[in-house]
């Protein structure tokens, strides 16, 4: 596929990263920063343009007129906005893909379509984020949460804690322990190397461990890997950003909710968006004011700045001082690594979660939703079977006969409203959605080939 990235920001950036590395796609970025755009140009094998992505003769020179699919990641909406316009009405680009930070034009209905905006996914990096923050709030305990199908099957990585029912025990002894949920754990990472399990793997304490159930039955299987945490009520929110913003405001109708804002005028404003929520004006690494606001009495501290050094110095500084969780949004993947090994609980990661979002618009096949795992080295996939057996390499055809990749696992389906858990003698059916994992990312090739639909495949 040949793609054309406009913007070479942290977004931009780890797409390039994820996308070039697959060897079906041709990439081009486009950038104003020179020194930028070279340092990706040594690192990675794609093609570089200096100039405006929104300016004509600029996309003209990026290859546009051949492009397969565009997608605008720079830091204006605007210009994300004009160049998919441009795109779709001048060199009639099949997919257009744009970046749309501001939620007053993502609310505005009808917007964005072939007789408005040509813009074909518009993506909200904020508000990805936002529902990532929130998942992990509603589910105390997990390290990600992550959906499919609609909500109705979650993976969810959680630790194993002394105290969790299985710890200690090999998978088989799950269904014991829970007899009325199904659930299937998809991969255990230990000391940074991924497992796949069997029935004989024995959870330890410590393990970093993957498992898919209906969202109906998480808590219960959660139980089972530790001692689950009190539900979530207070929460303290440094920075009222557009992230900040939208958490609060998703959350203050269920907690207990206190926003902090450096920035007066911002925090006022903040202030009249909010309806229950309080909004105090000044800095989260301020000692004195997290003492002042009884932070040790705060279930989850979440910081959401603009600022990775900010987000960290004052995360760390919360859990010093008492508050139970602490979570802290982190651009740079270096700093996100470094942080996850130390005092702050989870690192939230924009670019990797809304990585996803894009990934699911590049695959072939019906791949309706895509999770990068593990900073990217990993992928969780919902895909859509069709066809027939005589058209299609997965219908008709039962897991065992399946030829998947090594290291790759179809881990549930899910038919109509139920949830399946994948076994071996399981019949793939049309239209069935799929989530199979992907230990390492040079599988993803083989596996969109499964779900493609032809002639005589068999």
């Amino acid at each position: 596929m040949n793609i054309l990235i406009l913007g070479a920001g942290q977004v931009g950036t780890t797409a390039a990263y994820s996308l070039a590395r697959e060897e079906a796609n041709e990439v081009t970025i486009v950038d104003r920063d020179v020194e930028v755009l070279r340092e990706l140009q040594d690192r990675l094998d794609v093609r570089t343009v200096v100039g405006h992505a929104a300016y004509p003769d600029v996309l003209e020179r990026a290859g546009i007129a051949d492009a397969d699919m565009v997608i605008a990641l720079t830091n204006s909406d605007e210009i994300n906005m004009v160049a998919c316009e441009i795109a779709g009405h001048i060199f009639k680009t099949p997919t257009k893909i744009a970046r749309i930070r501001a939620a007053e034009f993502m609310g505005h209905e009808g917007l964005f379509s072939p007789e408005s905006i040509e813009v074909d996914v518009p993506i909200s990096p904020e508000e990805i984020v936002t529902n990532h923050i929130e998942e992990l709030i509603h589910f105390p305990g997990a390290l990600q949460v992550l959906e499919f199908a609609d909500g109705k099957v979650q993976l969810v990585a959680a630790e194993a804690h002394e105290g969790g029912a299985l710890v200690g025990y090999p998978l088989s002894e799950l269904s014991k322990h829970i007899p009325n949920v199904e659930c299937r754990v998809v991969v255990i990472y230990r000391d940074g190397r991924g497992i796949i399990p069997d029935g004989d793997t024995v959870v330890q304490e410590g393990d970093e461990v993957f498992f898919i159930a209906a969202r109906k039955d998480i808590r219960a299987v959660l139980s089972e890997m530790r001692k689950l945490d009190d539900p979530i009520r207070r929460v303290v929110i440094a920075g009222g950003g557009n992230v900040g913003v939208r958490l609060a405001k998703a959350l203050e109708s269920t907690n207990q909710v206190k926003v902090i804002e450096r920035n007066h005028g911002r925090a006022r404003s903040v202030s009249e968006r909010l309806n229950q929520a309080i909004v105090l004006h000044g800095d989260a690494a301020d000692e004195e004011l997290l003492l002042e606001e009884n932070i040790d009495s705060a279930d989850v501290f979440v910081s959401v700045t603009n600022a990775d050094e900010a987000n960290i110095l004052s995360a760390m500084l919360a859990k010093r001082l008492g508050a139970n969780k602490v979570m802290a949004l982190i651009n740079k993947p270096a700093y996100a690594e470094l942080v996850e090994a130390g005092t702050i609980d989870i690192a939230i990661s924009p670019s990797q979660i809304t990585l996803g979002t894009l990934l699911a618009h590049v695959r072939r096949g019906d791949v309706v939703k895509v999770h990068a795992l593990r900073r990217g080295a990993a992928e969780a996939i919902e895909a859509v079977a069709h066809g027939d057996e005589d058209a299609s390499r997965v219908v008709g055809r039962t897991i065992d006969q399946i030829e998947l990749p090594r290291g790759a696992t179809i881990s549930a389906i899910v038919r109509g409203d139920d949830v399946l858990m994948a076994h071996h003698d399981t019949v793939i059916e049309a239209d069935d959605h799929v989530i199979l994992f992907m230990a390492e990312r040079r599988q993803i090739d083989e596996v969109e080939r499964l779900f493609e639909v032809g002639v005589n495949f068999v």
